[in-house]
């Protein structure tokens, strides 16, 4: 069975750092590329970032570079969101997404699940003093 499961949510202070995390089970994310979406409630789901497994390429939304990275662990099987600078505005119930790509494109986090993608049920982000 085909799996993504995030982990890592928790409610953080403004200015605050979190990690989540994406694993995959079920599959192994060679020649994947891999997202982080969000959606908070009243707005439409956004992309935030994803990453090209095969050449490591990362591409992140405007709204969060500079703050966020998004990284792969081969041995674990899982992708990394480390998120810094947090703002108010960046809570939402995050996602995580996954699609093959044999070729190895580059691709951006909006463009990537416009096929079709595997996932995630979301972990939710709160930030808030």
């Amino acid at each position: 069975q085909f799996q993504l499961v995030e982990s890592g949510g928790d409610l953080v202070q403004p200015g605050g750092s979190l990690r989540l995390s994406c694993a995959a089970s079920g599959f192994t994310l060679d020649y994947y590329v891999i997202g982080w979406f969000r959606q908070a409630p009243g707005k439409e789901r956004e992309g935030v970032s994803c990453i090209v497994s095969n050449s490591g390429s990362t591409h992140h939304a405007d709204s969060v570079k500079g703050r966020f990275t998004i990284s792969r662990d081969n041995a674990k099987n899982t992708v990394y969101l480390q998120m810094n600078s947090l703002k108010p505005e960046d809570t939402a119930v995050y996602y995580c997404a996954a699609r093959p790509n044999i070729d190895g494109r580059d691709t951006t986090v909006q463009q990537m699940c416009v096929a079709g993608c595997l996932w995630g049920q979301g972990t939710q982000v709160t930030v808030s003093s």
